[in-house]
């Protein structure tokens, strides 16, 4: 029973107390004055009854009524009714208060002076009862009996509500007192209304029995709910699903669940008040347990800023101030809005279920929506009442829970049943046998506060159940049958709501209210009312003191609450996981473990050993480790079960795999069950000293999970209780059955069952009163003692599990205590912890207690806590608890003793047979390092070595990671037994680690997480590995720092092309002495008097010093940025150079002479180096030594071509305008046109806009930069001036007059190449939209209109001849800021008339430059150019390094990914797309190709871009190798990169990040792009190169290694000061060395035709014109290809030895089965050239190998080729008819459409199909092209076979060295190459070698030596002398030794 009302309050408007001009309650009248006992006094009432503030109105508002809720602080709520109605104050009051606070007068107030002025009052119900309507009805009541004046009283009425009491539920009781009879209303009170009370006839009497009446004539009836734990919502739930909709209420139930913060908006107070109630009551089961504030005064506002989650009603006036609340979600009633903020995330329910219950909701709410589609819809299908509809809705969410909590009994443990249950939830096995460990929604909802106060409510046995639990219990197979069919759903829905319904309203017919509302003119009533009396409180307290006196004398109402046991409903089926595959689970995988342990425990081994990687691919399934624990259960035999070594490690092994796929919560109970076993299984290693399984599984993370421990401490203390009183319950076993038997038997058979720990505490609980005090005390200790003993137990197992074996090893534990603890790899495996675990664990034993001590305080704070929080939980006395705490370091401690002991024995193990460790081949030169470690090379996101498209899993392997001073190799066999005789090997060199990360890797087969290395490198190749367990973490990390040091040595002699063959030991610690030591060949002069010069030139201006070699690291990193251009400025008036240099230096002038440009100029015709007086004064260039000392510009050659009118003094002015004073120099000559290619840096900021200047501008003072822009002018006016086309024009600039005969004979060649120039220009400057400009050019004011720049492809077929007509190069309107004039000279395309008619002819005659500056776009801006200069600049987009570098991390991302992934963005052809590297490459052809373009018709070109050390050089280059077949030979390529690459100083060291000091700017493959392009150039002509593809990535492969000096440091200046550049070919001491990748390659190729392109023969068009389109090109090999056998292919020395390895093991005999001749070829594991060489590559061997057997010398591949190649030759030109026979392959006339055709024979790949429609040579030839050299005459005069070029030959003996014998050899005078060259003999074609004649000081007769040959006179002897050596010579007779040294000497003085 409860008091209807506890408090009755009159609040009124506060007239003395306005706080700030705000008005204030205050609470008139409060009955009782006194609180009550069992609910206080709520504080703050008057600020809820005005939410919005306290305030007066002008005009009668109408009364008002809402109920707010408030929650006392024992989280009790109470009910306030508030009643608000206005009453006006009189003006004289009024002033009164104005007079008293004048300067706080509200100003409405002293605004309406005159006017009446209403203020408002509040009758307050607080009530503990939530009765909405019944409150309405009493405090109208009381309102009328004021406002009508009735008769009755109002103290009576007052006294009445106070002390009506009525049952809480069950419905309106029968049986109760009538509340309102004589008895308790004093006689003084007694009025006529009573009289009808006395007499009442019997039906009124029933009536009354249910009825309250206040004795104003009024009744009501209080339907009082059945079953008071089901929520009462009327039609709440109702409204608030019509005010916000299905999706809006579901979204805020899911927030309202997982603890989100909601608020309510709307304008009516009861709204927020219902919205509130019915969210409450749809989460029924479940009772909110946060801030719960339906109607939030305004004054409270900052409540909402609260941390916790909250339900909360604010008026919609306050809107503006929710709108800043970032976490909260709104819902808008009146708006129906629910506004979710971007940072709240709402889980909402799992899938299937979201969707029933919102088809659920629907057909509820909207019954039409179903039939709205319906031809014929049915005549009623009107949605329920509100009120039924309301019930409806809470009846889908009853149904909802109960899908959702199904079983929730099952995972219940009971800890303690007397005195109270105490009850605890097994979430994670709840969520693992409902398959919903990953749903975020359940996994909240568990985790909150509700679930939790759910638990505790229905967790006891024994209790009074309702609705829920009879849903939960006998329904729940009822609901998974129907949940397909929405109406079966329905049905049921409808017979729950009827249930709810009648819960609610118990006797639906009573529903009688007699309530007298206020008359029309009391509410309306404009007259002035009367104020609410003050009531008479001693009246109103009498009233209360008589019924207080009653209750107390009557009988106490006892109503039995129904006790029973609450039933637990079906157990959890094992449900399949959804997700997977019923294969997992097959009887066959069962079969497979079972079998395996059998064999185990039968000692089986070999049986066993066989099985193993089965079972532990087996065991990935949940059924699988089930059964594993289960079999080896059977193997315990009283607690303890002792293995021999090699079981234990099998047993660990199958452990180890099955607790590692179990997550930390440990949900399918799998590590539970192990817990018993890996403390049973055990081994004997010595006397006394046992090993357990524990100490091998303490890997997971599992064990450091408190709340896996705590839910088993439970399950275990449930079980021991059990057992308790299942003994002492012997005696009632007749209980215990009729129990049993009562409740259906669940497993469907009427066998009686073992009952489950919650009956028999139901059972225990019922009985618990009937027990005496001595049994109760008795049965309480035993349970608590029960407890505590586990508690001792779980100590102990706890310390085994979190103690390591090696307690040196701080390890589980040691981050933050635990949670996120970091796994660190230290798994002994076992008996691997042998002696290869090396004893670099034995730490000192001083330090050895501290370090063990530190392990055990973190396990012993660990125990210590989960002690505190279960014994708390159990009800364990302190005593025990203190107990427990002294134990628990016993325990740990003597732990920690047994441990040590173990340790020490399991070292002396024999370790375990691992796969040996094999070596691998080293180059020569090459060193270990480290010696091997056993690490596991993972795959990565290559599928073809996992075996996942087919062939075996190579990946992964185990093996061991070897460094030396030149590689990182990893060699190993496969994991996989299939294929583990195989050996997989895969290195890259140290050089080329571009990236390196630690990554955490699981084993499959060891189960252990352990530590690795992803390891990155640009030959792309990625190294993942794991370190085996026996590899120690310091070692490890000493790996990687070695690693690190070997990568970025301090400086570049630290590199492997530099400490080859020192000793490893130096390398790795780098003494700090000068390391000029090392210097060779220098001549050190040189470089002093540079620096003496320079240092001369900079001292006065201090702008800059170049360093010293000593502090040469630190001004690396100031040259590191790209951005920064130093500025090297020299004095005015500097010394001249040639008085600088001494004749002491002149002698190594010589050497610079050597170089390789030196010649190439010779050849080009570009300048000799002749002493100047007899230099020819006609020729334009001239070779200048101005840069001799590296002090014009440190990064450019010593010798520079330059026009031959520019003095060296105008160059070092010159040069200041270039960035890096790279100034413009000529490296390359157009034979036929004459056109030269220029390269420069870009021009410094300040020098472009005086560069393009306009002359007429006045100045007044010619600065210096002025004077520098004129030398600049004049310097590129020199280079005009050389070209014939500008002295032949001699006045006729114009384009017509210009036209030259190449242009219209060539038609027959470029027909169908050659695209036309605009064509290019408009691809090059990019496509833009078309921008018509206007152009003036004297008198011309013609309009042209500019060519839009497509870049559509112009099929090979429909280009046609470029005959000069040029195409606009008019890229964007920008061009014409700087360039007004450039569109006017090359729009000269055809642009027809309208009408068709000829194109006007004025228009053509444009003039045409003479040189085309290829310049940046960027840099270009703002320079005005004169239009009458004879250059222009063509501005382009160059690729910044950045974007270079970016496009590359990409590329190798894409190439070589990391890890496997399905994601289709991420897919290869998606990521390469995205790297961007084709579209790089495209536009740097691109813009190759206009250069070769412009050329090939004449201009000059100089390309002028970033610090013409990148893409300058790349373009450059490739203008090179497109425009002159000789660099298409092997000696021309060498030449182009020595020259354009090395000797102009490419940083290759820089961009290859090759030291410590650029390790900061990264690696950016420049070059590697330039061999890229070559790449697509010789996809597209596959004859035009002498060298294959493999060539490419060997230089590829090799510029990154670092083995070679070739491509190390940055210029020739630093490889002179390093002395480097000079030195002699092959070091004497190490002659396998080769320090140049030159001679490497010369070398190889002698032996092997691994270089040679069997395609080559050189068309007669020289020019190249390759299509440059991304669609054209493809992805290059060696991105991708990979040879697993043996590692990269492009070390061949090892590749020799490995063979000469597998001959030496082959020789040993074979007594095995027949050998198969088959061979399996896998892609990525066999090299396929060698595997399947190409046709002619087999044959050549296969003719070695026949002369070889016959005894013959074999020839040299080279020779038989030539042979072959000749006789073919002839062969051809005798037949008529075209043949297909194999000749054809070596003709040298295929047409010129080869290219598109499918000629791929490239390194003897698989495609050598050739399916080429030959013509006969006759047919085939092309007509040579009058007036134009024909090509292969230009091109053989550089081929050393041929004869034309030979001034002078025969056969000469030559002496050979110290003791060796004279030779006759055939000589060969060259005067054009300027040598003289030997060979073996006349036929031979390869050279045996080289004189140079630059070298030749004197020709001498000479006298005869010792062994010279017989019989020739003395005069046939001569000596020739070189600066290197003395070569003596003998001809045949002295005639012939005279012509001999005739010819040379010409040869000499005509240099």
């Amino acid at each position: 029973m409860a008091r209807l009302a506890n408090y009755f309050v009159v609040v009124g408007y506060d007239l003395d107390n306005r706080v700030e001009g705000e008005g204030q309650g205050r609470i008139l009248q409060r009955f009782p004055e006194k609180d009550w006992e069992d609910s206080p006094f709520p504080q703050g009432v008057e600020l809820f009854c005005q939410p919005s503030g306290w305030q007066l109105v002008h005009e009668r508002q109408p009364a008002s009524f809402f109920v707010a809720v408030l929650t006392d602080i024992n989280s009790e709520r109470h009910y306030c009714a508030c009643f608000t109605f206005w009453e006006s104050l009189d003006n004289p009051q009024l002033k009164k208060n104005e007079a008293g606070e004048a300067d706080e007068a509200d100003e409405d107030l002293a605004v309406v002076q005159p006017a009446q002025v209403f203020a408002p009052k509040s009758l307050v119900l607080v009530s503990r009862l939530d009765y909405t309507e019944v409150f309405r009805n009493c405090l109208s009541l009381i309102y009328t009996v004021h406002v009508d004046g009735l008769s009755a009283q109002l103290e009576t009425v007052i006294g009445n509500l106070l002390t009506c009491i009525i049952p809480i539920a069950g419905g309106s009781q029968i049986d109760e007192t009538p509340v309102c009879s004589l008895d308790i209303v004093p006689q003084a009170l007694a009025c006529d209304w009573l009289l009808a009370c006395l007499q009442p006839s019997p039906e009124e009497r029933e009536e009354s029995l249910r009825t309250i009446t206040l004795g104003a004539g009024d009744r009501q009836v209080i339907q009082t709910p059945i079953n008071d734990s089901l929520p009462v919502s009327g039609c709440s739930v109702a409204q608030l699903f019509r005010q916000l909709g299905i999706v809006n209420v579901l979204y805020l139930f899911c927030a309202a669940l997982t603890e989100h913060k909601i608020l309510f908006l709307s304008s009516s107070y009861q709204r927020l008040t219902d919205a509130c109630r019915g969210l409450l009551a749809i989460m029924f089961p479940l009772k909110y347990s946060f801030t719960y504030v339906p109607i939030l005064p305004g004054k409270l506002l900052e409540v909402l800023s609260t941390p916790t989650p909250f339900i909360i009603g604010v008026n919609s006036f306050f809107r503006s101030e929710t709108q800043e609340l970032l976490d909260v979600i709104i819902a808008d009633l009146d708006g129906g809005t629910v506004t979710i903020p971007e940072c709240v995330h709402i889980s909402l329910l799992p899938e299937p279920l979201l969707q029933q219950t919102q088809t659920a909701l629907s057909m509820a709410l909207d019954p039409e929506l179903e039939v709205a589609d319906h031809a014929f819809p049915p005549h009623s299908v009107q949605p329920s009442a509100l009120k039924i509809q309301d019930k409806e809705i809470r009846a889908v969410f009853l149904w909802l829970f109960a899908q959702l909590f199904h079983g929730y009994r099952w995972c219940l443990h009971i800890i303690r049943i007397h005195p109270e249950p105490v009850i605890r939830f097994h979430k994670a096995a709840f969520l693992g046998q409902r398959a919903l460990t990953e749903d975020d929604f359940l996994t909240k909802v568990l985790d909150g506060m509700a679930f939790a106060g759910f638990v505790s409510e229905r967790g006891p046995p024994y209790r009074a159940t309702d609705l829920f639990d009879d849903l939960v219990a006998n329904q729940v197979e009822r609901i998974r049958q129907e949940e397909a069919c929405p109406h079966k759903v329905m049905n049921h829905i409808k017979e729950l709501a009827e249930q709810l319904f009648k819960n609610e309203n118990p006797y639906p017919a009573v529903a009688m209210h007699k309530i007298q509302r206020p008359s029309d003119n009391g509410q309306n009533t404009s007259q002035i009312q009367t104020t609410f009396p003050a009531l008479d409180e001693v009246g109103v307290q009498l009233f209360i003191d008589h019924a207080a006196a009653r209750l107390k004398n009557a009988p106490p109402v006892v109503k039995a609450e129904i006790k029973s046991m609450v039933p637990s409903g079906p157990p959890l089926g094992d449900i399949v996981d959804r997700n997977s595959n019923v294969m997992a689970n097959s009887a066959r995988r069962l079969e497979v473990v079972r079998n395996c342990i059998t064999y185990i425990f039968e000692n089986k081994m070999l049986e066993a050993k066989k099985l193993m990687p089965a079972v532990l691919r087996a065991l990935k399934g949940r059924t699988a480790r089930v059964c594993l624990t289960q079999e080896l259960n059977q193997h315990v035999l009283q607690n303890r079960a002792v293995l021999d070594d090699q079981q234990f490690d099998y047993i660990v092994r199958m452990m180890n795999c099955t607790l590692q796929d179990c997550s930390h919560m440990d949900e399918h109970g799998i590590a539970a069950a192990l817990l018993p076993l890996i403390t049973a299984f055990c081994r004997k290693l010595g006397a006394g000293i046992t090993q357990f399984a524990y100490s091998c599984v303490q890997e997971h993370m599992v064990w450091t999970n408190m709340q896996f421990w705590e839910a088993m401490f439970y399950s275990d203390v449930q079980n021991h209780i059990k057992a308790l009183y299942l003994e002492t319950d012997g005696g009632d076993q007749q209980n215990n059955s009729v129990i049993v038997s009562s409740a259906p038997p669940q497993d469907g058979s009427g066998s009686r069952r073992e009952v489950s720990a919650l009956e028999l505490a139901a059972e225990q609980n019922r009985l618990w009163l009937t027990l005496s005090k001595e049994l109760q005390m008795e049965r309480v200790q035993k349970e608590e003692s029960t407890v505590f003993s586990q508690a001792i137990h779980y100590a102990n197992r706890m310390s085994y599990l979190l103690l390591p074996l090696d307690t040196s090893k701080n390890r589980l534990l040691r981050s933050s205590g635990l949670g996120d603890v970091e796994s660190v790899s230290n798994s002994y495996v076992t008996n691997s912890i042998a002696g290869s675990m090396a004893e670099s664990y034995d730490t000192e034993s001083g330090f050895e207690d501290a370090e063990s001590s530190d392990v055990a305080n973190s396990v012993v704070r660990f125990i210590n806590r989960f002690v505190d929080k279960v014994c708390n939980e159990s009800g364990v006395t302190n005593e025990h608890l203190k107990a427990l705490h002294i134990m628990i370091p016993d325990i740990v401690q003597m732990h920690i003793e047994t441990l040590d002991a173990v340790h020490r024995e399991s070292k002396r193990l024999p370790p375990i047979q691992k796969p040996k460790l094999l070596r691998p081949t080293l180059l020569p030169g090459e060193e270990l390092v480290m010696d091997g470690m056993r690490v596991h090379l993972i795959p990565d996101g290559r599928e073809e070595s996992t075996g996942q498209m087919g062939g075996p899993p190579l990946l992964p392997a185990e093996g061991a990671i070897f460094l030396t001073t030149y590689r990182l190799i990893f060699k190993g066999t496969p994991s996989d037994p299939l294929v583990g005789e195989q050996i997989v090997t895969r290195s890259f060199p140290i050089a080329s680690l571009t990236k390196e990360k630690r990554i955490s890797v699981t084993l499959s087969m060891d189960q252990f997480v352990q530590e690795g290395l992803q390891l990155r490198s640009c030959t792309f190749q990625l190294i993942k590995i794991a370190f085996d367990e026996e590899v120690a973490s310091d070692l490890a990390e000493g790996f990687r720092k070695h690693l690190h040091k070997l990568r970025y040595p301090q400086h570049v002699q630290g590199t492997f092309a530099f400490t080859v063959g020192q000793s490893a030991k130096l390398v790795l610690e780098p003494k700090a002495k000068d390391k000029n030591q090392s210097l060779k060949t220098l001549s050190k002069n040189l470089v002093k008097t540079a620096k003496r010069t320079i240092n001369r030139q900079y001292v006065t201006r201090k702008k800059y010093s170049p360093p010293s070699v000593e502090n040469r690291s630190s001004f690396q990193s100031e040259l590191d940025e790209d951005e920064i251009s130093v500025s090297e400025e020299v004095d005015q008036g500097a010394l001249t150079l040639s008085s600088t240099i001494r004749s002491s230096d002149r002698q190594t002038m010589s050497n610079v002479v050597e170089r390789a440009c030196c010649r190439d100029y010779q050849r080009l015709g570009l300048g000799t180096l002749s002493n100047s007086l007899t230099r020819s004064k006609n020729e334009p260039f001239r070779i200048s030594t101005v840069n001799r000392m590296y002090t014009v510009c440190r990064s450019y050659p010593g010798l520079l071509i330059i026009p031959q009118s520019i003095p060296d003094t105008a160059i070092q002015r010159i040069c200041r305008c270039y960035r890096q004073n790279r100034f413009p120099v000529v490296c390359w000559r157009h034979s036929r046109t004459k056109a030269v290619l220029l390269r420069s840096a870009g021009l410094h900021a300040k020098g472009v806009v005086s560069f393009f200047k306009s002359p007429n501008a006045p100045t007044a003072v010619p600065s210096q930069a002025d004077s520098t822009s004129l030398e600049q002018e004049k310097y590129l006016q020199a280079i005009i001036s050389s070209m014939p086309s500008y002295s032949e024009s001699s006045g006729r600039n114009t384009l017509s007059g210009f036209t030259s005969t190449h242009m219209n004979t060539s038609e027959s060649s470029d027909k169908l190449r050659q695209p036309k120039i605009g064509d290019l220009m408009k691809q090059v400057l990019g496509n833009k939209d078309d921008v018509p400009g206007t152009f003036s050019r004297g008198a011309l004011g013609q309009k042209a209109k500019v060519c839009s720049l497509s870049q559509s492809k112009v099929s090979g077929k429909a280009r046609t001849p470029s005959r000069g007509k040029w195409g606009s190069i008019r890229g964007s309107g920008r061009l014409s800021a700087y360039n007004p004039d450039v569109g006017t000279r090359l729009a000269g395309k055809e642009s027809p008339q309208p009408n068709g008619g000829p194109s006007d002819p004025l228009f053509l005659r444009q003039q045409k430059a003479y040189l085309y500056i290829i310049g940046d776009k960027a840099q270009l801006k703002g320079g005005k150019q004169d239009s009458f200069q004879q250059w222009e600049v063509i501005p382009i987009e160059v690729c910044d390094v950045r974007q270079v570098k970016n496009s590359f991390k990409k590329l190798v991302k894409a190439c070589v990914p990391s890890s496997p992934t399905s994601d289709p963005n991420m897919s290869f052809l998606r990521l390469l797309e995205d790297s961007e590297w084709m579209a790089l490459l495209h536009r740097v052809l691109q813009v190759s190709v206009l250069v070769v373009e412009l050329l090939d018709s004449g201009s000059s070109v100089m390309v002028s871009l970033e610090d013409g050390w990148d893409v300058t050089t790349q373009v450059v280059s490739l203008v090179q190798l497109l425009s002159d077949p000789y660099y298409r030979t092997f000696d021309g390529f060498r030449l182009l990169v020595e020259k354009e690459w090395l000797s102009f100083g490419h940083r290759f060291s820089h961009r290859g990040a090759q030291t410590l000091g650029s390790q900061s700017s990264g690696f950016t493959p420049i070059f590697l792009q330039f061999l890229d392009c070559v790449h697509q150039i010789h996809l597209q002509f596959p004859m035009e190169f002498e060298f294959s593809q493999y060539y490419l990535k060997f230089l590829a492969y090799h510029y990154v290694s670092n083995r070679f000096r070739t491509f190390l440091l940055d210029s020739d200046y630093d490889r002179i000061e390093l002395g480097v550049l000079y030195e002699e070919k092959a070091d004497r001491r190490n002659p396998q060395v080769c320090k140049s990748v030159w001679d490497y390659i010369d070398r190889l190729n002698k032996k092997t035709p691994i270089f040679y392109n069997y395609m080559y023969s050189p068309e007669d068009e020289e020019v190249l014109r390759p299509y440059t389109f991304v669609s054209n090109m493809k992805v290059w090999e060696f991105y991708l290809e990979e040879t697993l056998s043996e590692g990269p292919s492009y070390d061949w020395e090892l590749k020799g030895r490995q063979e000469r390895v597998a001959e030496e093991t082959a020789e040993k005999p074979d007594t095995s089965a027949p050998k198969s001749q088959r061979h399996i070829v896998w892609p990525c594991y066999d090299s396929l050239n060698r595997v399947m060489p190409d046709a002619i590559t087999k044959l050549l061997q296969d003719m070695q190998n026949l002369e070889v057997e016959l005894g013959q010398t074999s020839d040299k591949w080279k020779d038989t080729w030539d042979k072959i190649k000749t006789t073919q030759r002839t062969e051809t030109k005798l037949e008529s008819k075209a043949s297909f026979s194999s000749s054809l392959l070596m003709s040298s006339n295929l047409s010129h459409q080869r290219r598109s055709h499918g000629v791929c024979l490239q390194e003897g790949s698989v495609r050598s199909s050739i399916n080429l429609s030959l013509e006969c040579e006759a047919s085939a030839t092309s007509t040579p092209v009058t007036g134009r050299q024909s090509t292969s005459t230009l091109y053989s005069q550089f081929q050393n076979t041929e004869s034309e070029n030979r001034s002078f030959e025969g056969i000469l003996y030559k002496k050979g060295a110290l003791l060796k014998p004279w030779k006759p050899r055939w000589f060969v005078l060259d005067k054009t190459k300027h040598q003289l060259r030997y060979y073996d003999s006349r036929q031979d074609k390869e050279c045996k070698g080289v004189i140079d004649l630059a070298d030749v000081e004197s020709i001498t007769v000479g006298t005869p030596a010792l062994g010279a040959p017989k019989n020739v006179e003395e005069k046939a002897f001569f000596d020739l002398k070189t600066n290197k050596r003395v070569y003596n010579f003998c001809a045949q007779d002295g005639l012939n030794a005279q012509l001999w040294m005739d010819s040379v000497q010409s040869c000499l003085s005509d240099a």
